[in-house]
């Protein structure tokens, strides 16, 4: 962060926790693009703002100054939670329309991650005579864009899983019952998380269990992502009574990945249904997480929310396929080696050999926590060969 007064500082964090709030009106709806917000200050007041709200649409900082409605008065500092663009896209630099207003100060939260444009805005702006201050509440703003931040940097969806477990690290007793371990404000916020990313996707044993909707729902508002299924021998397709996701209103944003030992016959049932298929060539009923990251670069789809079941993240895990990680812990302690465990597989001896979290978050819902954050695998990741099967 550039170095300020503290009391210019907090002003600064001020307008831009505003210009957050803004941002987090396009969750969800901006994919491929960030979320981004803008607040334009006179005179330590509010005079406009805006926020970017889908692909395509003009970004935060064009919002902020077409709500103004005018040219800003000389002194005024336009607030934005990302670096403004300096390319020519289809709405037009940012840059060009903050020098063309006149603007003289503008203050930064996040850096632009695309390593091509990465600090590029900063200097058109510089270049033009405007001042820049970067580096406010960055931590904040960065982790705003999770999946936009992974897509733009490694050009591959953001593969991220949730569980809820016990203070022991338990998802269900030894009969199975695990409904609910978290409260109603944490399974809430699930559905919040559900609404940003793109895709959610569950193992064939989750869906066989559970029959899940896969949706989000938020109050009356129901919104239906991508759903996978990763079913490599088609096993929920067996059955007379198929999963709802095979047949309600959101059955043709239904995947299933699957691999050519399900059988054809099954295919052209779900295909029949309205559900698509990717079958994917694979010497074991596993499909290769490798060609199934390539296929969602093809479709466009920039982060996958995985639900489970517990053999599937584990092989992420083990794999070194999972890229963030969200974990809901309750203050329930089971005490039994028999209990069910979302997370087996590897040989750990020592903690430098330990799966680790990086950039860590942590949220309260009632008495449930959450943390997440960024995998860190160790250099040599030992998995147990014979815990090793896709279910």
């Amino acid at each position: 962060m550039t170095e300020m007064e503290p009391y210019v500082q907090l002003v600064h964090e001020r307008f831009m926790r505003r210009a957050l709030d803004l941002a987090r009106r396009g969750w969800g709806t901006t994919h491929p693009n960030p979320m981004v917000g803008a607040v334009i200050v006179e005179q330590g007041e509010v005079v406009a703002e805006g926020f970017h709200e889908k692909a395509g649409e003009p970004h935060a900082e064009i919002m902020a100054l077409r709500h103004l409605g005018r040219l800003p008065r000389p002194g005024a500092i336009l607030y934005v939670t990302m670096e403004p663009c300096s390319t020519e896209g289809r709405t037009g630099a940012c840059t060009t329309a903050i020098i063309a207003a006149g603007l003289t100060h503008v203050v930064v939260g996040a850096v632009d991650p695309n390593p091509v444009h990465s600090g590029h805005g900063f200097e058109v702006l510089r270049a033009a005579g405007v001042q820049v201050t970067s580096g406010v509440i960055e931590a904040d703003c960065a982790d705003l864009n999770l999946i936009f931040n992974h897509w733009i940097v490694s050009r591959t969806p953001l593969i991220a899983a949730k569980a809820a477990v016990t203070l022991d690290g338990k998802i269900a007793t030894r009969t199975n019952d695990s409904q609910w371990i978290t409260g109603e404000l944490a399974r809430a916020d699930v559905h919040l998380w559900r609404r940003l990313f793109p895709a959610i996707a569950v193992g064939a044993g989750t869906v066989m269990s559970d029959d899940p909707s896969l949706t989000s729902r938020l109050g009356k508002n129901v919104w239906c992502p991508v759903r996978f299924v990763f079913d490599g021998l088609l096993r929920t397709v067996v059955d007379k009574k198929l999963p709802k996701i095979y047949s309600d209103e959101y059955k043709d944003r239904t995947i299933v990945v699957t691999t050519p030992h399900g059988g054809l016959g099954y295919v052209r049932k779900l295909q029949a249904m309205g559900v698509q298929v990717w079958n994917i060539d694979s010497p074991t009923m596993r499909a290769p997480l490798t060609e199934f990251r390539r296929l969602c670069v093809e479709a466009g789809i920039t982060g996958v929310f995985i639900e489970g079941g517990a053999q599937m993240i584990s092989e992420l895990i083990q794999t070194r396929q999972l890229d963030y990680l969200f974990v809901y812990r309750a203050p329930i302690l089971l005490g039994d080696d028999r209990a069910k465990t979302v997370f087996k597989g590897l040989r750990t001896e020592t903690l430098a050999h330990a799966v680790q979290l990086q950039s860590v978050r942590h949220t309260s819902f009632g008495p449930d926590q959450l943390m997440r954050g960024r995998v860190l695998y160790p250099e040599k990741l030992q998995v147990d060969e014979t815990t090793f099967s896709m279910g």
